[in-house]
């Protein structure tokens, strides 16, 4: 039985905290074991790993960049000879359609995490977008291309012609154990703010904190995250004399329990994938509030139901007090409206029949 398994390749830059990690770790463990063998490859270390990857075949790399694991991303591939290969991150898709080359018979399947014509106005690693300029249409040597928004799909169909046929729409699943928020939404005098999220260009904490400086009831907000940006998203809060609400914590294993201890969430983004933590907000019962912008978050927020999506800072603003004054949540209603669409057996059931489809083919064809 062993050997009629569909033995499938998961390649991420490293088990680091991070959306994409998280995602494709907890595909690569939960996929049905009698169909599909999982082979996890990390390209960097072991000690760095914060997801469980019990019960898979985990191979580190133990290699700083993902330019310097070719050489041992290709032995590996060669001596394991998966049927199918997925990346996920652009810069490890790319580094697969250079070796997708050499294995014909193997199918390889890249995850977007972004939309690259929005995300590149917000990176501030010049090197990198002279590499994506070097390589931008590598999208047309995959066999099939994950996108976790119909936004992104179109993106890649307008911008590199990508038939529709290799674009395979499937959302981020709700994962882990997220419980119910237990205590009433604005139950308290001080509403209670939480955002999720590195501190970068585009994740905008800037935009949030302006929305806030005008805000002229109680309230305390918890940002939780780490970044290059830091340092100025503290300097702005300080310049609006925000820091005596602002809690600020770097890194948290207690995701579900801030969330679920607070009021509204508040997302800034100017461009998102699929924003996970927005989503585990829903998840738990907390409403949410974001900017309308590119990605997948359109797909998440229903009007009135889990949230709001906001036009500038001073339609944010107006929705904040909407959200923490007037609206009277239903905390159940919010966590139905994501579990109908997101949770795990559906976004699995559409990886696997995915892989199903990729795997037939190729043995239609070889």
């Amino acid at each position: 039985m062993k050997n009629n398994l569909v033995k499938i390749m998961f390649v991420l830059p490293s088990l680091k905290s991070g959306g994409a990690e998280r995602v494709i770790s907890f595909i690569a463990s939960n996929i049905d074991k009698s169909k599909f063998k999982s082979i996890l490859v990390v390209v960097g270390f072991e000690d760095d790993a914060v997801y469980s990857t019990d019960g898979i075949e985990v191979h580190f790399l133990n290699c700083t960049r993902v330019l310097k694991s070719i050489n041992p991303l290709f032995q590996l591939i060669k001596e394991v000879k998966p049927n199918i290969v997925l990346g996920s991150i652009a810069h490890v898709n790319r580094v697969l359609t250079m070796l997708s080359a050499y294995f014909r018979k193997t199918k390889f399947i890249g995850r977007e995490a972004s939309l690259d014509r929005v995300i590149t106005e917000y990176t501030y690693n010049k090197k990198r977008i002279k590499y994506w300029k070097f390589y931008k249409n590598y999208y047309k040597h995959l066999d099939m291309i994950i996108c976790q928004s119909k936004e992104m799909a179109q993106n890649l169909h307008d911008r590199y012609f990508i038939p529709d046929d290799k674009l395979a729409i499937i959302n981020n699943p709700i994962s882990g154990n997220l419980p119910a928020r237990k205590t009433p939404i604005n139950s308290d005098k001080t509403r209670q703010l939480i955002t999720i999220g590195r501190m970068s260009e585009e994740k905008g904490h800037k935009r949030i904190l302006e929305a806030l400086s005008k805000l002229k009831t109680p309230f305390h907000y918890t940002i939780v995250g780490k970044g290059h940006l830091e340092t100025q998203v503290m300097e702005k809060a300080s310049e609006l004399d925000l820091l005596k609400h602002i809690t600020h914590i770097p890194y948290t294993n207690d995701v579900a329990k801030y969330l679920a201890e607070s009021d509204l969430f508040l997302q800034g983004s100017f461009v998102e994938g699929f924003p996970n933590a927005l989503l585990e907000s829903c998840a738990v019962g907390t409403p949410v509030l974001a900017f309308r912008a590119p990605g997948g978050t359109q797909e998440i927020v229903e009007d009135d139901i889990n949230g709001y999506l906001a036009e500038d800072i001073d339609d944010y603003f107006n929705k904040i007090n909407h959200a923490l004054y007037d609206k009277e949540w239903d905390s159940e209603t919010i966590r139905h409206s994501v579990y109908s669409k997101f949770n795990q057996e559906l976004i699995l059931s559409k990886y696997e029949a995915m892989f199903e489809r990729l795997h037939h083919s190729n043995k239609m064809y070889s």
